[in-house]
């Protein structure tokens, strides 16, 4: 379906909701198109295409709003879809911070173009990932001691459009490449494994396949013959492969549906140190062929890079117009949105402020302690911020990588283990979410 099509479909949605009764209405159209290639002990596991359409509407009547999906998208069901909407909305509670954007709010830009969102070269076919995967496979088990890998090759095109009865109306497309392996050593319970995978919009932007089936081959080596490390407090590390996970608890206490809800460890910390000062967390929507890059966000406002710790200093909640009228603030343009519910204050391109120590200075400068390269479960209470997590990776003498680790615990409180983070400068500049390596003194592990 092309984009005039989609576009041709949210109005369609627009007329039938205001023939069913609606105040107000948004439509969503979504065209996708998936392809995925595993590989497992050598064999083809799956080869899988999936496409298809999905319509989302919601409506307004007052202060009442309801929300319905389908993947049917003959005339028949979008009328009925309608009706069921308005039906609904009108049993709905009322809630005084929901309704569409004023004209004023509304973004000019209604594409794309100019962000490289979309990968401008032909889809590839099942041959082509197969034959991805299988260079995937042979770069791992070419490493010796590496007995087993599993791989996966996948692409993606995905096109969507928004209308809205307050005038708005604006789609783009992306698209995604990614190649995954898991490698696997070691014999019965002495078993290990690892992976290393990649991702880019663009197919041409993607690393070598040798360099990607090397590396998982490498980490899973590096973790034979791991035990449990002591219990006490020492400093941790945390690789840059889980260290975004950090920067993920912190944007959920900053999430303006916590916030209001009360229900946030970070709830009265606006204008208030929960970083140390120099570091800031910043958000860029423009990035070009940023995988979460957009113009508009799902409720059609102009999205616009920011910090949301400034210096150290918490500076915005992430909302949507719904939870900026009920912490009675400016919009942050954060709203997400998939057919079947209506906007929910999400994030997009991240970056954490650098160090300037890379990650082997940080190890040197921890003397003892854990590296954590792989993060397991979890415990968080997202009102204290009390924090526990199962992890694995190094043990670190003396500043020195010592022997491999596993099966322990490490614990803290997120306000204050964010308040003492020190960067390093190795964060991937592909990525979404721009996280370094990051050290945290003081923690608590509990391990043999």
């Amino acid at each position: 379906m092309s984009a005039p099509e989609l576009a041709e479909l949210t109005q369609a949605l627009l007329t039938a909701a205001r023939k069913a009764g609606a105040d107000q209405a948004d439509a969503l159209a979504v065209r996708g198109t998936a392809l995925s290639v595993d590989i497992r002990q050598g064999q083809l596991e799956q080869a899988e295409r999936a496409e298809g359409t999905d319509i989302g509407l919601r409506v307004l009547i007052g202060q009442r709003q309801a929300c319905v999906s389908a993947s049917d998208i003959s005339a028949a069901t979008i009328a009925a879809l309608a009706e069921r909407a308005v039906a609904m909305a009108r049993e709905a509670p009322e809630d005084s911070a929901i309704s569409l954007a004023g004209a004023e709010q509304l973004s000019a830009l209604r594409d794309a173009a100019g962000l490289e969102l979309e990968d401008d070269s032909a889809d590839p076919d099942a041959a082509g990932l197969e034959a991805a995967a299988r260079g995937l496979e042979a770069a791992a088990l070419a490493v010796d001691g590496i007995t087993q890998a599993e791989v996966s090759a996948t692409f993606s095109r995905r096109a969507l459009h928004v209308a809205q009865t307050n005038g708005f109306a604006g789609g783009y497309g992306r698209s995604g490449h990614s190649r995954t392996v898991v490698a696997f050593c070691g014999q019965g319970t002495g078993m290990e494994r690892d992976y290393a995978g990649e991702s880019r919009p663009w197919v041409g932007d993607l690393p070598d396949l040798a360099g990607i089936g090397s590396l998982a081959a490498g980490r899973a080596l590096q973790r034979l013959g791991a035990v449990k490390p002591p219990t006490g407090t020492f400093p941790v590390l945390y690789d840059e492969r889980v260290a975004s996970s950090l920067i993920g608890h912190l944007l959920g206490a900053i999430n303006g549906e916590a916030v209001a809800r009360g229900a946030s460890w970070a709830r009265d910390l606006m204008d208030r140190p929960v970083l140390p000062a120099g570091v800031s967390l910043r958000e860029d929507p423009l990035r070009k062929r940023g995988s979460s890059s957009r113009f508009f966000d799902a409720e059609g406002l102009a999205t616009f890079a920011k910090d949301f710790v400034a210096d150290g200093v918490l500076t915005h909640w992430v909302l949507d117009l719904a939870t900026a009228r009920r912490l009675s603030r400016a919009p942050t343009a954060n709203a997400m949105r998939g057919p079947s519910a209506p906007p929910s204050p999400g994030t997009t391109n991240l970056e954490l402020t650098p160090g300037a120590a890379s990650r082997d200075d940080l190890i040197a400068q921890m003397g003892t302690g854990l590296l954590v390269t792989s993060l397991i479960g979890s415990t968080i209470n997202p009102t204290t911020g009390d924090y526990s997590r199962g992890a694995s990776g190094w043990w670190v003498e003396n500043g020195l990588l010592s022997h491999p680790v596993h099966e322990c615990t490490i614990a803290g409180n997120l306000r204050d283990m964010l308040g003492r983070i020190i960067p390093a400068n190795d964060a991937r500049p592909h990525l979404a979410i721009r996280v370094p390596s990051i050290l945290i003194d003081g923690m608590t592990i509990a391990g043999a």
